[in-house]
This record gives C-alpha cells, structure tokens and sequence, in this order.
C-alpha cells in the first residue's frame, strides 16, 4: 500500500510494510521520517532530516516527540524533544 497525503504545503508519504508502516512528510528544507531511514546517511548527503518512532499515521508522526536530528535540520532550529509539528513548521 502506498498513500500520498498533503499535510500543509508539506507532502506526506506512507509505504505499507509487511510489518509496520514507512513514514515520511516531506517540507521544502527538509524531511520528519519513521526511523527507517538514517540520520548518518542524512548527515553525509548534507539534508535536513528529524527522526521520530513508534507511529502508524500522519498525525502521530506530527504529535510525537522528535528522537533524532541531522546537523542540517539542527541549523534550522529543530531540536530532540519537539514535536513532529514544531519541526515541520521549521522545515516549511
């Protein structure tokens, strides 16, 4: 299952997995994605990426607690702790 969901002027991705989902909401500066992808890849690529974990839909993704941040998403003000919401404010 694939679904595309506009979330703001951000864009949001869901790939259904055999056992859990991959999310990703995708702002112009950067990204807040499930922790299937990984802050050291984000950080040699040079992107802006906020990682959070433990969601199964958009608005969870928005409400929980960012747990990692790439030095890039750090520079636009996104810290550990904040919500998925603050950050995308952020990266928007």
């Amino acid at each position: 299952m694939f679904e595309v969901k506009m979330i703001g002027e951000a864009t949001g991705f869901r790939i259904g997995l055999e056992h859990a989902g991959l999310f990703l909401i995708k702002a112009d500066k950067g990204l807040i994605a499930c922790s299937y992808l990984s802050i050291e890849t984000a950080e040699r690529l040079g992107d802006a990426l906020c990682l959070v974990s433990g969601v199964s839909s958009f608005e969870e993704v928005l409400e929980v607690e960012i747990r990692e941040v790439s030095s890039k998403a750090r520079k636009y003000g996104v810290r550990e702790g904040m919500l998925g919401r603050e950050a995308l404010k952020l990266l928007s």
